[in-house]
């Protein structure tokens, strides 16, 4: 399942990609926020969107949105299991997945256009971890960390 979430800084993005994610057909869940309230932090939805991918890591997927995606991306990174990249362009996405084995995008809302927001999501969702014994051991460095 693909879980999303942001904070009021990212809330716009993502009702912008709820709306993609639906004409694509991908199903999602949106952890929140279902408003927008200045006075919401993002610790609290980057968490929701970390714990689904923590229980079930090579299952689940995650979207995060914060104004940097920095602080969203901060908070997911201290869940077990859960490897969370901030992206801003569709190369950066690519490696992440086939790399590193992300399984949660992180988007700075305030930099980046609804529209490469989309084609970020699209190529971090479609790009398969490649496998590789050298991506292979360095995650298995990052878990023996945890």
């Amino acid at each position: 399942m693909l879980y999303i979430g942001s904070d009021h800084g990212g809330y716009a993005l993502k009702e912008e990609l709820k709306a993609f994610l639906k004409k694509e057909g991908v199903a999602f869940v949106d952890v929140g926020p279902n408003r927008i309230d200045p006075k919401d932090d993002y610790p609290e939805f980057s968490a929701k969107v970390a714990r689904e991918i923590s229980k079930e890591p090579h299952n689940n997927r995650g979207i995060l949105m914060c104004r940097s995606g920095h602080g969203v991306s901060i908070v997911a990174n201290k869940f077990k299991n859960v490897r969370a990249a901030l992206c801003w362009n569709e190369q950066v996405a690519r490696a992440a997945r086939n790399d590193d084995d992300a399984n949660i995008l992180a988007l700075p809302s305030d930099y980046i256009s609804p529209e490469i927001a989309e084609e970020i999501t699209r190529v971090f969702l479609k790009t398969p971890f490649s496998g590789e014994d050298r991506h292979e051991r360095r995650i298995r460095e990052i878990k023996a960390l945890e």
